[in-house]
Order: structure tokens, then sequence, then C-alpha cells
């Protein structure tokens, strides 16, 4: 992925997947640190929207 988020000018930095998993377990990562475990990647993946969505309308209110 070479995008520039909404913002962002210049050369786009790396980023890795936020999705993982150990055993059986899914997390995913945020700046805040790792979140999970869930037991399947479609919870992960659900729950990660959710967080976004948090992230987004707290960003919305400070900024």
């Amino acid at each position: 992925m070479n995008e520039n988020r909404e913002g962002e000018s210049g050369p786009a930095p790396f980023r890795s997947g936020r999705m993982f998993s150990i055993g059986a377990d899914w997390y995913f990562s945020t700046r805040e640190g790792d979140r999970g475990p869930f037991p399947t990647r479609e919870e992960a993946i659900a729950e990660l929207a959710l967080y976004m969505r948090d992230k987004a309308t707290e960003d919305e209110r400070i900024g």
C-alpha cells in the first residue's frame, strides 16, 4: 500500500496490517497497543471497525 491518508503529503510511510493471530485467537494493533483476543478474524475486524469509528468521533470532538 503506497497511499497517503487524508491530510498527509510526501512519501507514504510503510503501514503494516493491523490484524494478526496467535494460535486460534485474533488481535488488531493500534497506536495504543494490541486489542484482543477475539475468537474469529471476523469478530476482530468488526471490533476494529468500531474502534476506528470511535477514534474518528473522538478526533472530531477534539479538532
